[in-house]
């Protein structure tokens, strides 16, 4: 019989390949999504629905029982939203209160998976160094904040089999939030805030599915830094990617002051709607960070994670994926 794995946030970028991979490894997939989601782009999984109120922890209980669950993967969350209260309760109160569900349930979970960020821990402001396990986590944005939340009340449950992978920069097939920054190199301009030198780290998207779905049987109340092992200058994602597209674009520095005020009117027009500004105040700090490279040794060893993708070899696969299902 095939062991039964939930999927959080699985109608998500992210979401939608940890499913594939779960697939792949011959797990039993229920994915939980809103009954507002939009899930056409998984019709053609062999997959369950499930419609779990994160909120509600007598309800989660219910499920959790009803529906016997051997793994969890929580990749559910928020990276944007308008104030700090709706960051720690989608992303740190959401985590516990499924957690804690599934610890008080009569059920055999074998292990919880919870799917953080780097941001958990934030950048260094110097180029020298690297984030390790053992960095102090020292987060710059509510986001950050509310994941280093999550992080502590998982750690609060004892006796749950838990493991937490701390991702970067996420990307691939599916991803809107990097794929802007491709749409403006498509129009033939390559922007960049300020002139300061960077380090900067990124994850395919396949490679972080591949371990989160490996650490399901390794789970060992431990937690992962994760990346594809190298770093990076501000530059090169816009040069791969130019020369993959075939690209030549004008490269400008924008005056940080300007960016901060464009921010600021966008914080504005979000206070008066009811959805989150894209570009906040706070995104800037992570976007001018000086140093967000990560050493992932901890990961090699435990779980065995082995990057399969750098940043040439992802971006060549998302790029063509972009370009052939129209979105460039």
């Amino acid at each position: 019989m095939k062991k039964r794995v939930l999927i959080t946030g699985a109608s998500g970028f992210v979401g939608y390949h940890l499913i594939e991979e779960a697939l792949h490894s011959n797990l039993d997939v229920y994915v939980a999504v809103r009954k507002t989601s939009k899930v056409d782009h998984l019709k053609h999984f062999n997959i369950t629905y499930t419609y779990p109120d994160l909120g509600n922890l007598i309800t989660l209980k219910k499920e959790l029982k009803e529906k016997q669950y051997d793994y969890i993967i929580h990749a559910a969350g928020v990276t944007t939203a308008r104030t700090a209260d709706e960051y720690n309760t989608v992303n740190a109160e959401y985590t516990f209160n499924l957690a804690a569900a599934a610890k008080s349930t009569d059920i055999n979970l074998k292990s919880f998976i919870l799917i953080s960020s780097l941001a958990a821990v934030g950048p260094l402001n110097t180029l020298s160094g690297i984030i390790s396990e053992d960095t102090l986590p020292n987060p710059i944005t509510a986001y950050g904040k509310s994941k280093l939340l999550a992080e502590e009340k998982l750690k609060s449950i004892t006796s749950l089999n838990y493991t937490i992978l701390r991702p970067t920069a996420i990307y691939g097939p599916r991803d809107k939030d990097i794929f802007i920054f491709f749409k403006q190199l498509k129009l033939g301009i390559e922007p960049y805030i300020g002139n300061t030198e960077q380090k900067l780290s990124f994850v395919y998207v396949k490679d972080l599915a591949a371990v989160a779905i490996k650490a399901l049987y390794i789970s060992n109340r431990n937690t992962y830094n994760l990346s594809d092992g190298n770093f990076y200058s501000r530059y090169e994602l816009a040069t791969i990617a130019k020369n993959v597209l075939n690209l030549k674009t004008v490269k400008f520095h924008l005056p940080v002051n300007f960016v901060k005020l464009i921010a600021l009117i966008s914080e504005k027009v979000s206070s008066l709607s009811s959805k989150a500004a894209v570009l906040n105040s706070e995104k800037l700090l992570e976007l001018m960070a000086v140093n967000w490279s990560c050493e992932i040794d901890k990961a090699k060893y435990d779980l065995g994670y082995y990057p399969l993708f750098n940043l040439d070899a992802g971006l060549t696969e998302t790029l063509n994926w972009y370009k052939t299902n129209k979105w460039l």
